[in-house]
């Protein structure tokens, strides 16, 4: 028999209850999963489905199907989807054409799940500090694996490399504190997957099934995999760490979602490549090329921000955290109790 999740996480009774609280949590799971610096496991901790969720996915690989799991997976899962389809392509956009805005809005929403997590943590011991500060150097390193990689634009799409992005994306469907968005931005894949999603979209909604083959079996097909392999794999290693080094892992948890917010510095752009100068993608743009690279493939770089725009990340910022914080409320009183 599988065991379940630690009795530091709040539990949802009622199937009533449960159900609106998947439909809830599966839906800021979808829309967590395009944002960088959200974690769609903080998501469902902050609806109140959790621990319903991680124990449904081990069930299901044990084999057990119990209405209750199937229930809460079933609902996730289905709201999840909706939302990453019906909104890839306008946060793509946003990203791409305001980055600055919405990187100020990805540091808040990510801050405010730290209190999330501090409340599964606490009271604090050794064993929880050697995992934050852990957790914190790992995201610090991949922060400056991205900035190494940024000016370049460097990234591949193979079908490796979004295999592994599949992976990312699944770690943060069940990790409180880590957010898939941003380890794909890590891995150069956010918006090359987003475009993807939205590219399917848009040719079945015009009817030209044919134009969305290609990017269905070259991107969202080695995501996809990665995603179901990261979520049974990462899933099952969760709990088990769990039960046996609660307080570390919850640690680490917390210094992931610490960290995630130095690489998310707001004030960076897209600049236009150079030809003859700039590398994207390990080929040098020449003029004749210039012309086939689009927006969201520009390099980016850092610059020296207004006061205005200072002001306003400050701004984006605390309207991100209280965001995060009030769906973090919504769950926090969920009643406790089992099937």
């Amino acid at each position: 028999m599988v065991s379940s999740t630690p009795s530091s996480f709040p539990r949802t009774s009622g199937s009533g209850s449960l159900l609106a609280r998947s439909t809830l949590g599966g839906t800021l799971m979808g829309l967590a999963n395009l944002v960088p610096g959200i974690s769609g496991g903080t998501m469902l901790l902050a609806a109140g489905v959790y621990p319903e969720f991680i124990d449904a996915i081990a069930e299901l690989t044990t084999l057990r199907f119990r209405r209750r799991s199937l229930l809460v997976l079933g609902t996730v899962g289905l709201f999840a989807l909706a939302g990453i389809v019906l909104f890839a392509g306008p946060i793509k956009e946003l990203v791409v054409h305001h980055r600055w805005i919405m990187y100020s809005l990805f540091i808040g929403l990510t801050l405010g799940g730290v209190p999330v997590v501090w409340r599964l943590a606490r009271p604090a011991a050794p064993a929880l500090w050697a995992g934050v500060a852990a957790g914190f150097a790992g995201m610090v390193a991949l922060a400056l694996a991205q900035a190494g990689e940024a000016g370049s634009g460097a990234a591949g799409s193979g079908a490796g490399v979004l295999f592994i992005a599949g992976l990312a994306g699944a770690s943060a469907m069940i990790l409180p504190g880590v957010s898939g968005g941003y380890l794909l931005l890590v891995l150069g894949q956010y918006v090359p997957i987003l475009t993807a999603i939205d590219g399917v979209k848009q040719a079945l909604r015009a009817g030209q099934f044919a134009a969305a083959v290609e990017p269905c079996l070259t991107v969202l097909l080695p995501v996809g995999l990665g995603v179901v392999a990261g979520v049974v794999g990462v899933s099952n290693l969760l709990r088990w760490f769990l039960t046996r080094w609660e307080k570390a892992t919850l640690g680490v948890l917390l210094g992931l979602l610490l960290g995630a917010v130095v690489g998310l510095w707001p004030f960076q752009q897209t600049v236009a490549p150079v030809p003859g100068e700039t590398v994207i993608k390990g080929r040098l743009v020449t003029a004749e090329t210039l012309a086939q690279i689009a927006p969201k493939d520009y390099p980016t770089t850092f610059f020296r921000p207004s006061p205005a725009q200072v002001a306003g990340a400050s701004g984006l910022v605390l309207a991100g955290a209280a965001i995060t914080l009030l769906v973090a409320r919504f769950g926090r009183d969920a009643p406790s109790g089992d099937d």
